[in-house]
Parts: structure tokens; C-alpha cells; sequence
């Protein structure tokens, strides 16, 4: 089996699995967005996956980002790139310039950056906050019990460029439990969107509300080593 070929299978496969976890959550199937996650993967993949009908990517870093998608808009103008990794402040103007969706807002510091970026460039993705919902110390995103009055604060800021919330739960926890926990905030606050749910727990994020699921590993195969 060619590389060309897994990517687009694996695509149909997990395209397969969204549909039936909708189904099984009394969802319609494009209630759910998939994002497929490229750090560390080459241009080509994308490409592939591009060729496959995939339109919506992920990407950790603004600077990789920023090597593999300009080249690719040329090809696929309605493609979708989604920052989903931590966030620098001093790379708020390319993020904002090269984003349509920031994922990782996550501290008032870089809810200043971000403003002041799309001062300077006349443009403002859309965000979502990003909650450590395992309140895990090595894991980024607002604390929990700081969420409600930064989300507050988001929104005065950014209006409806706010559209939801993104969480990682523990690694090694039953994520149920957290997704629920991060679908309530999202309803308190009347958002949208609501990211959350990777390769390994997608379904169980569905049958709890997402609409946005990040899949990687399950697309591309194993991650290359860090460049």
C-alpha cells in the first residue's frame, strides 16, 4: 500500500467512525468537523490529504505552519488551517495572519498580543480557549477555575470571533468526564464550537457534543521525531 493511498483511506476510515459515533449520539453527521492534525509531517502528506477531500488542517507550530500552507492556498483556496499548539506572543502577528482559526488562547497576555496583531494586520481569526481541564501543571490552557472570567473577558474583547472551547483531557483518564465538564462551561457561556476529542477518544467526544475532533496519528501515521 503507497503512503498516497493510506492517507486517503485512513481519511475514509475515520470519516467512516465520525458518522457512525453521530449516529450513535443522535447527531447529524456534519454536525462534526474534522481537523487533521500535520505537525511534523511534510508538505506532501497534506497534499495527499488535500487530494483526498480533506480541507482543514492543524498545526503546533506558526513557523512550520508557515513553511507548508502558503504554497498550498495557491492550489486550495478554501483550505482551513487551525493553530492548535501553544501560542507565542511574539508570534501573534504571522498566527493571525496566516491562521483562520487560533485554538490555543489561553492567558490575557496573548489575548493583548492577539489584539494588537489584528490592529496591525486587519485580521482576526477565530479563537477558542483553550481550558487545562485536568488542571494538569505541565499542560497549557486557563485553569478551570479562572475560565469563566477570562472567557468573559475573551468576549468583550473579540465578540463573535469567539467561538468555542478546546481541552485535552489526562492521558490516562476516562475523558468522558471531562468532556462533559468542558460542554457545560461551553454552555454557560453560550458558545458555538467546542474542540475536543483525538485519534483515541473521538467518538466518546462526539456522543458528548463536539463539534470539532483533531486526528493526527490516525491520518498520517506515526509522528516523525521533532525537527
Amino acid at each position: 500500500m503507497t503512503q498516497n493511498h493510506s492517507i486517503a483511506q485512513a481519511l475514509t476510515e475515520i470519516r467512516n467512525q465520525m458518522a457512525t459515533a453521530c449516529h450513535n449520539a443522535h447527531r447529524q453527521a456534519d454536525e462534526v468537523q474534522l481537523v487533521a492534525v500535520s505537525k511534523f509531517h511534510p508538505q506532501e502528506a497534506v497534499r495527499e490529504a488535500l487530494k483526498a477531500g480533506q480541507r482543514i488542517f492543524g498545526e503546533n507550530r506558526v513557523q512550520e505552519a508557515a513553511a507548508k500552507f502558503p504554497a498550498l492556498r495557491e492550489e486550495w483556496p478554501d483550505l482551513r488551517l487551525h493553530l492548535i499548539g501553544s501560542l507565542q506572543t511574539n508570534k501573534a502577528v504571522e498566527a493571525c495572519a496566516l491562521a483562520d482559526v487560533i485554538e490555543s488562547l489561553d492567558r490575557p497576555s496573548l489575548s493583548t498580543a492577539l489584539e494588537k496583531a489584528a490592529q496591525k494586520t486587519g485580521r482576526l481569526p477565530e479563537l477558542f480557549v483553550q481550558v487545562n481541564i485536568g488542571d494538569e501543571p505541565q499542560k497549557s490552557g486557563i485553569s478551570p477555575l479562572e475560565a469563566d472570567r477570562f472567557i468573559e473577558d475573551a468576549l468583550s474583547r473579540f465578540g463573535s470571533h469567539v467561538k468555542g472551547l478546546m481541552a485535552i483531557p489526562p492521558l490516562h483518564a476516562d475523558p468522558r468526564p471531562f468532556f462533559q465538564k468542558l460542554a457545560r462551561l461551553n454552555r454557560r457561556h453560550g458558545l458555538p464550537a467546542l474542540s475536543m476529542g483525538m485519534s483515541a477518544d473521538f467518538d466518546v467526544a462526539i456522543a458528548e457534543g463536539a463539534t470539532i475532533i483533531r486526528v493526527g496519528t490516525a491520518i498520517f501515521g506515526d509522528r516523525p521525531a521533532s525537527p
